[in-house]
């Protein structure tokens, strides 16, 4: 008698329901509707756009303007907001649902840049339980029927973690999942994701789903990572930079498929044109725009991949779509994939290092006046997480 089919793993969050337990990591520069659109081509998943700052947003400036649109193709639209402020992050979230701009909003508690956390924002606020739990009331209320998510790390350091209270935390003020980069501010993307600590969240939470983010370089690692924590989904960032097929693989690997993307030069090349393409669609037809936004992919695409440095460098400077089909004929697409040359990390890590601070911020768990009065500075545009 033959067993029972294993069950493909699905994810729902709040009303919106994933065919795979996947989501795409926004990403400063990144994730644009470009970046989104290319890889929904490959694999199913969310695809959420990169971080937007509340208070840009409120103020209707023209780049966070361009930021929140979607190409008609991209179903369910997801947005990711970052502010330090209830009000502003709450009035933010308003006006996306009044204006029915997305169907679901991010928050993101998880940016290690040193201009955001000397500020008091990104991954710093978490140790301010009472400013985190208010922004977290607020912008649940003010998202209505809208799922609101949040993305986070374990804490500061190892000395001040605050991933499991401000999980349960979150819990309590409703939100529809949590996700965890399992590292804290201060090893930046250096060293190995702590998976045991997405599995202790997970423990720690029971009525909505945790997500684990960190070092997911391929299917096999997503796959991993689950059996490890039993946490409900993957959250994949730097693994598909200049790889958008790694969710054709992730599709493939969660619906029990053993096939996967093994591209040749001339299969990664198709993909690189076509997010040259993309790029000009979303910089309004502006293609010098978008040349220039591509440049710095060149190296993630054809990392591993038998290109010369002449030709790499002439892709790193392209100013046309032309130059590029030109540069791009020079190349053996005849080339197969080379293994291992291809795979692992890519994306820069940094190092280890000191997370800065606003002054005396460590010292308590409460947000004094003097720090409240200076959180509106750590609103600026940068992302990560």
């Amino acid at each position: 008698m033959a067993g029972a089919a294993t069950a493909i793993p699905t994810l729902s969050i709040g009303p919106l329901d994933l065919d795979i337990p996947v989501i795409l990591a926004p990403m400063a520069g990144i994730t644009n509707t470009a970046f989104r659109r290319l890889c929904r081509e490959y694999g199913a998943g969310l695809y959420v756009s990169e971080m937007i700052t509340s208070r840009a947003l409120v103020e209707r400036t023209p780049g966070s303007m361009r930021l929140i649109k979607h190409h008609e193709s991209e179903v369910p639209r997801s947005i990711q907001l970052y502010g330090v402020d209830p009000n502003t992050v709450s009035e933010a979230i308003r006006f996306l649902v009044d204006e029915d701009l997305c169907d679901h909003i991010d928050l993101n508690f998880g940016c290690p840049v040193p201009k955001v956390t000397r500020k008091g924002g990104g991954a710093a606020l978490p140790w301010k339980r009472d400013l985190f739990r208010q922004i977290l009331e607020s912008a649940v209320k003010a998202s209505g029927d809208l799922p609101l998510t949040i993305k986070m790390r374990k804490g500061i350091d190892q000395d001040h973690l605050t991933f499991i209270e401000a999980g349960k935390a979150a819990e309590g003020a409703g939100v529809a999942s949590i996700a965890l980069h399992a590292r804290t501010a201060s090893e930046f993307y250096s060293g190995q994701a702590d998976w045991d600590a997405i599995g202790e969240l997970k423990s720690s939470i029971s009525s909505v789903p945790v997500l684990g983010n960190g070092d997911i370089w391929s299917a096999e690692d997503a796959l991993a990572m689950m059996a490890q924590s039993d946490c409900d989904g993957v959250v994949v960032g730097r693994g598909c930079l200049g790889r958008p097929w790694l969710f054709a693989d992730l599709q493939a690997a969660f619906r029990g498929d053993p096939n996967r993307q093994r591209p040749g030069l001339g299969a990664v090349a198709t993909a690189f044109r076509r997010h040259a393409e993309l790029l000009v669609d979303f910089f309004d037809g502006d293609e010098g725009h978008a040349c220039r936004d591509i440049r710095k992919h060149v190296a993630w695409y054809f990392k591993g991949y038998p290109v010369g440095g002449s030709i790499r460098a002439r892709l790193a400077a392209v100013e046309s779509l032309q130059q590029i089909d030109d540069f791009l004929a020079e190349l053996d697409h005849d080339e197969p994939y080379p293994g291992e040359g291809v795979e692992g990390p890519r994306g820069r890590a940094g190092t280890p290092k000191k997370t800065a601070l606003p002054e005396h911020w460590l010292e308590s768990r409460e947000l004094s006046e003097t720090q409240r009065a200076a959180l509106h500075l750590a609103e600026v545009d940068s992302s990560g997480g």
